[in-house]
């Protein structure tokens, strides 16, 4: 089985989407899917509670049936950081809480399953604990979504860099393009594949209206470990 927890080099760099896209090109071959999205802030209320796009997103791409609930147990309305946003509603994130809601979605034995973390590596789940927190318990290897603009080579290879020290392997990365205008798009990701000893799963353009189907286009699944 292939399982893996997804992070970004930052917010806004297209994690859900790329997760998304790896998850539709995995049915593609064959696989069985799931997802979870453990914490999210920034949910609309609907008749049937507060509801995430992100979590929904990857939901569309899951072959295993799973109640909202399941994939997104904890789902916060402010689009904040998740442990300010849990303050505001007197909720308390830990591991410990988190934990036992992602494992039961990974005991459904899909063939390829993700778990999408919120923002970057280390965003925080309480004054002690962080998502990378939530990683470390999971033992999953990791994909990182690296968001093409100024400034992403730092990003990158730190959070690179602190998935190893963490004890984790970077299973892959994705190379997707958030900035058109930003200068030297081919260089800066020429030079990431020279320092990152975990390969490029793709290379993904500017997209206007991208969707799960247009960006597996430009991926690949990683490689399974023997």
């Amino acid at each position: 089985m292939n399982h893996y927890f997804v992070t970004g080099t930052d917010t806004d760099v297209g994690k859900t989407q790329v997760a998304s896209a790896l998850l539709h090109l995995a049915v593609k071959q064959g696989l069985s899917t799931a997802a979870s999205k453990p914490v999210a802030a920034g949910c609309d209320m609907t008749q049937v509670g507060l509801r995430n796009d992100d979590a929904q997103t990857l939901m569309a791409q899951s072959t295993q049936a799973l109640p909202y609930e399941t994939v997104n147990p904890v789902a916060l309305a402010p689009p904040i950081a998740p442990h300010i946003a849990a303050q505001q509603a007197g909720i308390e994130l830990s591991v410990a809480s988190l934990l036992p809601r992602v494992q039961q979605v990974l005991a459904g034995q899909a063939d390829f399953a993700v778990v999408e973390g919120a923002g970057g590596w280390r965003v925080p789940l309480s004054e002690t604990q962080t998502l990378a927190d939530l990683a470390q318990a999971l033992r999953l290897p990791v994909i990182m979504v690296v968001g093409i603009r100024l400034g992403c080579i730092s990003h990158a290879l730190l959070t690179a860099e602190a998935i190893e020290r963490d004890g984790l392997t970077l299973a892959g990365w994705v190379a997707n393009i958030i900035d058109p205008d930003s200068a030297c798009i081919a260089d800066n990701i020429a030079t990431l594949k020279r320092r990152l000893s975990a390969p490029c799963l793709g290379e993904v353009p500017f997209l206007p209206e991208p969707n799960a189907a247009l960006i597996a286009h430009y991926l690949s699944l990683p490689e399974v470990a023997s």
